[in-house]
């Protein structure tokens, strides 16, 4: 599992190095007509990204593994893999309230 996570890893640290190479192009025009590239094929693969460490987590949650241990396995929070699990993205803004009277008297709040 070390040797996995060490290579997946290295793959992290190339799209890094991609980028900060793109970052470092000294020709304004071209270092803007390469970040319009990377922007424009970012938010479909961001997407399919998401997709595949959903279906991971659901495929975990389904075999009855914790929300702690995929949250260790796969190097985040046991609630970011709760929001992972529900669908949720983005700010809380975007998750649905609790109705009030909702909860153990918590006067109908959303933070839990």
């Amino acid at each position: 599992m070390a040797e996995e996570q060490a290579g997946s890893e290295e793959e992290v640290q190339r799209v890094f190095d991609a980028l900060d190479a793109v970052e470092a192009i000294e020709d304004p025009k071209s270092r803007a007509r390469a970040i319009s590239a990377f922007l424009g094929v970012q938010q479909p693969r961001l997407r399919k990204l998401s997709k595949l460490r959903r279906d991971y987590v659901l495929e975990e949650r389904a075999k009855k593994v914790s929300r702690r241990q995929i949250a260790e396995d796969i190097g985040v929070s046991p609630s970011t893999v709760q929001d992972i699990e529900f669908g949720y993205s983005g700010s809380g803004k975007t998750r649905p309230r609790k109705e009030k009277g909702e909860g153990a008297g918590d006067g109908g709040s959303a933070s839990s």
